[in-house]
């Protein structure tokens, strides 16, 4: 165990899922998830810092390993946006938001292959249960996430229709002009542009976090095993399921970062639409 004491699968688990936070001021209300900021900042950071590196080491002949990585990932993140961005140049931003996005959540989420007694073991000197190094399993990240894909989408669609004909389309479409319909037509706009990043983060939220709890039941297995004193059979059956569960969530961890980075160029796409 990280604590070094025999813990209670429930108090495994809680361990593990607690945040290192610090408040934000005297209220309790605001308090910083400090592990979540910290592990994505610094991904961020070595994620695009080894993609400006291939990019500024590129050669126009044959491409090294590296360079030709970043140029099937970039080829294949523009060639997703080409097929629903009509809108303009998408290599202007969109493509570029859209590599960011991708790439960043890929690394968030591939966290989740570290075990955690291992990062507990590490972290515990300066956070009291250890860091949570998945920030894609913590609602407040993908929901950051899913709110600056939320303002681009309105900054995006005023831009496009102006401030007048976005206020116009939310009071008078869908269902018409007529003033009697006005409300109908903005409550209707309203669960729309409320539910879309409610969607867009609970969905990679919950993924994430069911994964960070199979992992947690599997090495509590283990080390409940041991404790019973077969920890061949424990260890064995453990390490089995955990290699399988590990490659079963490679899938997913590919698979909901590139649904959360098609919905972010099909939001910002949909904004360009006039109805």
């Amino acid at each position: 165990m990280a604590t070094g004491t025999e813990l209670t699968p429930s108090e495994y688990i809680q361990h593990h899922l607690s945040f290192f936070q610090e408040p934000l001021g005297e209220s309790s209300f605001w308090t910083l998830n400090v592990d979540s900021v910290l592990t994505s900042t610094v991904l961020g950071v070595l994620g695009f810092g080894f993609i400006w590196w291939v990019a500024r080491g590129a050669t126009a002949g044959v491409p090294g390993k590296r360079q030709a990585f970043v140029e099937f990932l970039i080829g294949f993140v523009d060639d997703q946006v080409k097929g629903i961005f009509q809108h303009g140049d998408r290599n202007r931003f969109i493509a570029p938001a859209a590599l960011t996005v991708f790439v960043w959540v890929v690394l968030m989420n591939a966290m989740d292959f570290l075990p955690a007694d291992w990062v507990a073991l590490v972290t515990h000197y300066f956070a009291p249960h250890g860091f949570r190094v998945v920030p894609t399993a913590d609602v407040n990240t993908t929901f950051a996430l899913a709110l600056s894909v939320w303002f681009l989408m309105i900054g995006f669609a005023i831009a496009a229709k102006g401030l007048g004909g976005w206020i116009h389309e939310l009071f008078c479409a869908p269902f018409g002009t007529n003033p009697l319909l006005w409300p109908a037509n903005f409550v209707f706009n309203l669960v729309e542009y409320v539910s879309k990043p409610l969607s867009h983060s609970l969905r990679l939220f919950g993924n994430m976090y069911a994964g960070e709890i199979l992992f947690l039941l599997l090495w509590m297995w283990a080390a409940h095993s041991a404790l019973k004193s077969d920890y061949l059979i424990g260890w064995i059956l453990s390490v089995g399921l955990g290699v399988a569960w590990a490659i079963f969530h490679i899938l997913i961890v590919l698979l909901q970062a590139y649904i959360f980075m098609m919905l972010t160029v099909v939001y910002i796409s949909m904004a360009h639409e006039q109805h």
